[in-house]
């Protein structure tokens, strides 16, 4: 699966993300794009879409997008806080469909 991992989350969270293609929304040069133009450049090249911001499903119509959306939800987005809700992301991008969105975390 090819996972986009928003800017708002630490590259470091990459390598922790085994097991998908991972990019991010900096290494794409796609820093700075609202979240309108992000989500219509990442169509077709993403089968998910992982963010922390909690509002973006009431400010974008997420149905019908061809990819899913985690949205995580934790103390921080440092490692350290993040590294412990890793097993329930990847566990929710097995069966992420497109379209859908998820909240993971607490």
């Amino acid at each position: 699966m090819r996972v986009l991992l928003d800017e708002n989350l630490p590259h470091s969270l990459v390598p922790f993300i085994v097991g998908h293609d991972v990019l991010t929304v900096q290494g794409r040069g796609w820093a700075g794009l609202k979240n309108g133009s992000l989500l219509r450049e990442a169509q077709g090249g993403i089968d998910a879409f992982v963010t922390m911001d909690a509002n973006l499903e009431y400010h974008q119509h997420l149905i019908g997008m061809p990819f899913g959306v985690a949205i995580l939800h934790a103390r921080s987005n440092r490692l350290t806080d993040l590294l412990p809700i890793v097993p329930l992301v990847l566990a929710a991008l097995q069966d992420l469909a497109p379209g859908e969105v998820r909240h993971i975390g607490a």
